[in-house]
């Protein structure tokens, strides 16, 4: 078991969660990049086609809540992909205001190629399955806690 920093370390950065939370996510964003160089996909895009391959047609807010990405950024992303051919956006026939996104057939093609994504993610981490599964529960408490921290105001 780890001694808790005294607290006149508490403000070293490596004490930050924050940060090292920030240096694992870009890391993996590296690898990320390596890997998904194959599929023509960037990490952000890949996002997005996994809640697509998992949902199939979405209207563009739900699949920013599965994302946490507002539509000013989900946009842009969505534009892009749908000049790729691997999705199409179309109106809503039930409210013009919404816009549904559903993968078109080379959209779903391109998930038999990804399949290999996970298996060289968990690879390059050097951590077995139920590591894995253990932090990404970890990860999910902590996100739910500071979800609630921000509604409590903090």
């Amino acid at each position: 078991m780890t001694t808790p920093a005294p607290p006149a370390d508490w403000l070293r950065l490596d004490q930050q969660i924050c940060f090292s939370l920030n240096a694992a996510s870009r890391a993996f964003g590296g690898v990320y990049r390596v890997i998904l160089k194959d599929l023509g996909l960037t990490y952000p895009q890949y996002l997005v086609m996994l809640v697509l391959w998992e949902h199939g047609e979405l209207p563009v807010k739900r699949l920013g809540e599965h994302l946490r990405l507002d539509s000013g950024t989900l946009s842009p992303l969505l534009k892009r992909l749908e000049s790729a051919g691997l999705v199409r956006r179309e109106r809503s026939a039930h409210d013009e205001r919404s816009v549904q996104v559903r993968p078109t057939e080379e959209g779903l093609a391109l998930r038999e190629r990804a399949l290999e994504v996970p298996r060289r993610i968990a690879a390059a981490t050097g951590f077995d399955l139920a590591e894995i599964q253990d932090l990404r529960s970890r990860l999910d408490r902590l996100t739910t806690a500071l979800d609630r921290a921000t509604a409590d105001g903090a």
